[in-house]
């Protein structure tokens, strides 16, 4: 079965930088799961996965349009360090900020005395990324993984 609009997909992977530095990998791990065409991975690397199969082998570049975005100036502020009630702040915590619109992740980029710069982009936002994949499964989504719009079982979701 080739990789086409509602297959359940199993592949191993590493995910380096454009420095080619590895900053993911389902080595040792169960393959990742996702459903073709559900938004479960990222675009660039679900359109490369398009029509192959099951033993194929790739190296996908995803540019930042296609992968985790641009980084947005506007996600990154500065706030006064008196807004966070952890005493021992340092670059690389990770927060959840509430907002209007919900909670949302914030990610310490900065600290000084008096104020904390906080950026809600995706870590890997702005970064061109390179996957070296190796498809393992490709089958037809049950019903129940197309309603609840993941995959279940061995590498995918379990209820």
């Amino acid at each position: 079965m080739i990789i086409s609009e509602n297959a359940a997909v199993l592949f191993h992977y590493t995910l380096t930088d454009e420095d080619g530095n590895q900053l993911d990998s389902s080595k040792g791990k169960e393959p990742l799961a996702y459903l073709h065409g559900h938004k479960n991975i990222i675009p660039g690397l679900e359109k490369a996965m398009e029509g192959k199969q099951a033993g194929d082998v790739m190296v996908v570049n995803v540019a930042p349009a296609d992968g985790y975005g641009e980084i947005q100036e506007q996600k990154i502020q500065e706030v006064p360090r008196k807004t966070f009630q952890a005493e021992d702040i340092t670059v690389g915590m990770r927060f959840v900020a509430q907002t209007p619109d919900g909670p949302l992740t914030v990610f310490v980029t900065a600290v000084t005395d008096e104020t904390v710069t906080v950026d809600a982009n995706h870590p890997l936002a702005g970064k061109k990324l390179t996957f070296d994949v190796r498809i393992e499964t490709v089958r037809e989504a049950t019903e129940e993984e197309l309603t609840h719009d993941h995959v279940h079982g061995a590498g995918g979701h379990q209820h």
